[in-house]
């Protein structure tokens, strides 16, 4: 019997048109979100435990916090204690660690003056990038290493689901564009996963034997496939022999990652469609490919 042999991922994404796209998205959505941010009550309750102003300080922290991570080795961490809670962080305990901490060492509660600070950040952010290589790798959440494209897709993600968050408690309009969620996928998820995901995904549950390879494909991006291997997770060129294959509206599947939406809902919409094989591996793969 011939053993199948697999294809590495080629590191293809990081294109000079998606990094000045991904520049602008960012750009584009912090200035929707100060404007959201300024004009909403500050004391509704965008989720179950933070008002309005709590997420809009939240998201501010992280546009500071990145401001570190793009600058030089020595560039001091703008958060007070942070930098250890970053290395020990995992997508189980970030609510608990780093996002309490990093909400009690950005105690600001005024939204003029929390917008202004995240401007500012977004600001310096862009501008420590200008002439970067954007493939240029950051240490991230929980020892994981993320490409400066990467970074700029996770904060115009952060912005557009607290959008999203604040926008729903005081009934305003609110738009996930797809080709920004796209860029969230390619830029972000792809990447930590081909570059290094760290213990990011570390878990005190058994670890599940065996392969699972699930191909992704959209209108907005490369198809590719991600694949969770006793534990171990990577990215792969598509293949016909892949277990699962997910066809996805990119807006939806990250609402659908995050808790926003449910995947059912998602289903029915027809937003993400599941085919393949075998298809029931994709509970499993998402139990250990997770989100916060």
């Amino acid at each position: 019997m011939t053993e199948t042999r697999y294809q590495p991922y080629r590191a293809r994404n990081i294109t000079p048109e998606k990094w000045q796209a991904a520049r602008a998205a960012v750009q584009d959505t912090v200035d929707r979100f100060s404007t959201l941010v300024e004009s909403a009550d500050p004391r509704a309750m965008a989720t179950a435990d933070w008002t309005v102003t709590d997420t809009a300080a939240h998201v501010a922290a992280i546009a500071w916090l990145n401001t570190a991570l793009v600058g030089s080795q020595r560039t001091p961490f703008p958060l007070s204690n942070i930098s250890q809670r970053i290395a020990a962080t995992t997508v189980d305990n970030i609510h608990a660690g780093l996002n309490s901490a990093m909400l009690r060492s950005y105690p600001e509660r005024n939204p003029g003056t929390i917008v202004h600070g995240l401007r500012s950040s977004v600001e310096e952010i862009l501008r420590l990038t200008d002439t970067a290589d954007p493939a240029r790798t950051v240490d991230w959440l929980g020892a994981s290493t993320l490409p400066l494209a990467g970074l700029l897709a996770h904060l115009t993600n952060e912005l557009l689901l607290h959008g999203r968050d604040i926008a729903r408690a005081v009934g305003r309009p609110w738009q996930v564009p797809h080709a920004y969620a796209a860029q969230f996928f390619e830029l972000f998820l792809v990447e930590i996963a081909r570059t290094g995901a760290g213990h990011l995904l570390d878990d005190d549950r058994p670890v599940r034997p065996g392969r699972i390879a699930v191909q992704f494909r959209s209108d907005y991006t490369a198809a590719v496939t991600m694949v969770l291997d006793t534990g171990r997770s990577w990215v792969e060129e598509p293949s016909r022999d892949n277990d699962v294959r997910v066809y996805f509206r990119p807006a939806a599947l990250s609402l659908a990652l995050f808790h926003r939406i449910s995947w059912a809902r998602a289903a029915m919409t027809g937003s993400v469609r599941v085919r393949g094989p075998r298809p029931w591996l994709l509970a499993p793969f998402l139990r250990k490919i997770r989100f916060p």
